[in-house]
């Protein structure tokens, strides 16, 4: 009788091994999610899309901003990738080349739903290598009061860069305030700043596997940074852009650089402030900026690959993207236009410059090594606020370091 309890006991074991095996058999896509906790409209999204993809599971684990990129980079190296993960656009080009990412390729169709220029952020060799998930615009934030104060217009920002250099000597000259808010840390959006200023002047960095730094339009670029910076916050080398913009707040600069993000934090302030498009330089086309995107990579090993592409063109479609982007606060410019952007720029006009400098904007340059393209142009921008080298001499340097990377 023992033995029979124990092998009946045997036989439910199997079946329960057998039902959690059949239990266990979805298929899974995991996703590398960056931040501190999944949105709620993301979370709200991949539970419809698994109900209505029977067998399918999406598994988002969430990783710290500082970490995610590099765990996603770590496991596809180590032979054991994610299905997807949350990454700069400026990374998809090093990782396609050491085949790490397969191929998204957009329709005519998908292209033409975003605005201008962004698509260019997730394309090269003429394919496209992600999915855009998250897109950030700057515009030029200026104090109405030390405008006043120094016997400017308070309504009327600069609209070139020959007026916000004079706009910041004024305020500089008249109240003792530094005009302009210029960082130059060791930091990636110290690249990122100067980087409005090339696609303000129609400046570019690379034109396909060519260097084209060393161009006019990027000299004149690297010119007025130098004639700005007497005018600007003392010691740019100490400040990154989120310090920059507490200075700004605190009622302490006249003019910065800035995200939507600045608009809601200023309302809680005291400041009385005006937001419009960047200044543009000599050779400007139009308002322009530079287009910054995030985007869901596919990674290549992972065996549910087309499935992944699938998920990730739903998560970002049209409807989805607009609940997600248009919540406010967040920072995020619209990717697609649309009647529920234009309703939200109705409510909100101080939108209206971010996206407006979209249609000249340019992306992030992509290289190779990234890391080693941003520290070059760190290095450049230092060279000049410091007075260590002169804008050409500065130029022509970065060109030459660049080719390594590209």
């Amino acid at each position: 009788m023992t033995k029979s309890l124990t092998m009946l006991a045997g036989s439910f074991v199997l079946l329960a091994s057998s039902a959690l095996t059949t239990l266990a058999a979805d298929q899974e896509i995991s996703w590398i999610y960056c931040g501190d906790k999944i949105d709620p409209i993301h979370e709200k999204y991949i539970k419809e899309w698994e109900g209505k993809n029977e067998g399918w599971k999406v598994k988002a684990e969430v990783v710290g901003w500082e970490q995610c990129q590099d765990k996603a980079t770590t496991l596809a190296v180590a032979g054991t990738p994610v299905a997807m993960a949350y990454v700069g656009s400026r990374t998809l080009k090093e990782f396609a080349q050491n085949e790490l990412i397969v191929q998204v390729p957009m329709t005519d169709e998908e292209k033409a739903s975003y605005y201008p220029n962004i698509v260019d952020t997730v394309t090269f060799d003429g394919t496209q290598w992600g999915v855009p998930v998250a897109f950030s615009t700057k515009a030029l934030y200026w104090n109405k009061a030390l405008f006043k104060e120094a016997g400017l217009d308070p309504e009327t920002p600069p609209k070139t860069w020959e007026e916000e250099i004079a706009f910041a000597k004024q305020i500089k000259e008249k109240t003792g305030i530094a005009g302009y808010g210029l960082p130059a840390k060791t930091f990636d959006n110290t690249m990122h700043q100067f980087m409005h200023w090339v696609y303000t002047n129609n400046g570019k960095v690379i034109d396909g596997d060519k260097i084209v730094i060393d161009s006019p339009e990027v000299l004149a670029a690297l010119q007025a940074y130098k004639d700005i910076t007497p005018y600007s916050v003392e010691g740019a080398t100490a400040y990154e852009q989120n310090e920059i913009r507490a200075i700004f707040l605190d009622g302490k600069v006249g003019m910065i650089q800035a995200g939507s993000g600045a608009a809601y934090r200023l309302k809680d302030t005291k400041v009385e402030w005006g937001v419009a498009p960047l200044p543009k330089g000599p050779s400007a086309k139009g308002e322009g900026t530079l287009l910054i995107t995030d985007s869901l990579a596919i990674f290549s090993g992972s065996g549910v690959e087309e499935k992944a592409i699938e998920f990730a063109k739903y998560i970002t479609s049209t409807d989805i993207q607009h609940e997600y982007e248009l919540q406010g606060g967040a920072g995020l410019t619209p990717l697609r236009p649309g009647a529920v952007v234009d309703q939200f720029v109705a409510n909100e006009p101080f939108w209206k410059p971010f996206i407006d400098g979209i249609a000249y904007g340019g992306p992030e340059p992509l290289f190779t090594d990234y890391k080693g393209f941003q520290n070059v142009m760190i290095e450049m921008v230092q060279s000049v606020v410091t007075g260590k080298a002169e804008p050409a001499d500065a130029l022509k340097k970065a060109a030459a370091d660049l080719e390594q990377y590209k």
